[in-house]
């Protein structure tokens, strides 16, 4: 009797067992056909850039798992042809500016299917040595990519280093470049507690904000400090238009970046002449962080670095007042040759 009973528990264990596999199969497979009925991008959509033939942007979503996979190297020449990936030179570049927002920019435009970010910065238009080793090598420092999508690459040293322009336009004459800004006095403020950070890390003393952006001797504004120049926006723009015309340039504002990022996101897109596929779906605020992070598809969501979005020190109002009113004159000109006006005191 005893052993009747047993077997037949064992019974209903398998029984139940049996069917909770088959649950759990059945949700695997919902997932991935939840992901790929693009909650971010209809599948009637679809991106013709520039008469080549179409490609439907939800194949190019579907596989960006795959990207992934070649970008780290996991892949043979076979599967790369088989999947006719290409490793491309970028189609637009973030060239700035520092501490504007670059990174959250690159990730933000990374949500569109039609987008391949470089992940990393590479240096190749400001740094001598790489750009001794030709276009070819920079060419291969690009992710691979569907040939209908466009590749973007982001360094922000590029806006304030003099070569940059002429090298850059020397591969492209056409090429479309995103400058990324905030508030001068905030973003120079930012840029010196990046490098107070830095300094703490390793045990160094650093000076205080204020005996490095004022001038002891004059106590006016001191120019000669990186992170007060790297803020007169129009003199580094200046040298750019001698090269490119405005048409080619889209400023992005990076305080709005922060606070309501889907129209700023919205514009670029159409900059790039890309079709909106970015929607508030692929946004959502993160209390916790303070910062909007995104959500990729229906299972990956990703937030920003922890170093994103630091605690500034507090700076001498009277410092914030003199710098405000050194910055004023420089950001008129700004508006007025970008066509864009910001609320900077």
């Amino acid at each position: 009797m005893l052993f009747k009973q047993q077997a037949l528990l064992r019974q209903k264990l398998f029984v139940l067992g049996s069917l909770a596999i088959g649950s759990l199969l059945y949700l695997v497979a919902r997932v991935g056909s939840l992901d790929r009925l693009q909650p971010i991008c209809p599948i009637d959509g679809r991106f013709r850039p520039h008469g080549q033939d179409e490609i439907p942007l939800r194949t190019l979503q579907f596989k960006r798992g795959l990207l992934h996979e070649f970008r780290k190297g996991n892949a043979t020449k076979e599967q790369i042809q088989l999947h006719n990936l290409v490793q491309q030179l970028p189609k637009a570049i973030i060239i700035g500016v520092r501490k504007g927002g670059t990174r959250a920019l690159l990730e933000m435009l990374n949500l569109h299917p039609a987008v391949v970010k470089a992940s990393q910065e590479i240096h190749f238009f400001d740094n001598d040595e790489n750009y001794a080793k030709g276009i070819e090598w920079y060419r291969k420092k690009m992710p691979f990519s569907y040939p209908h999508q466009i590749t973007i690459e982001k360094s922000p040293a590029y806006f304030i280093t003099e070569e940059v322009p002429e090298r850059i336009y020397k591969m492209n004459s056409s090429i479309k470049l995103l400058i990324i800004v905030r508030e001068p006095t905030t973003r120079a403020i930012s840029d010196y507690t990046q490098v107070l950070e830095g300094k703490e890390r390793k045990n160094k003393t650093y000076y205080k904000f204020e005996k490095l952006a004022i001038d002891p001797n004059t106590c006016e504004v001191n120019t000669k400090y990186k992170a007060v120049r790297t803020s007169i926006y129009t003199k580094h723009l200046e040298r750019w238009l001698k090269y490119f015309p405005i048409e080619q340039f889209h400023i992005v504002d990076g305080d709005r970046l922060i606070t309501e990022p889907l129209p700023e996101l919205q514009l670029v897109e159409k900059f790039l002449n890309l079709p909106p596929r970015i929607s508030q779906y692929n946004l959502y605020f993160n209390a916790t962080r303070g910062f909007y992070c995104l959500r990729f598809n229906i299972v990956f969501n990703k937030c920003l670095a922890g170093s994103k979005g630091r605690i500034h020190p507090e700076v001498d109002s009277s410092v914030i007042t003199k710098l405000r009113k050194f910055f004023h004159p420089f950001n008129q000109k700004f508006y007025q040759i970008t066509g864009r006006t910001f609320n900077w005191p």
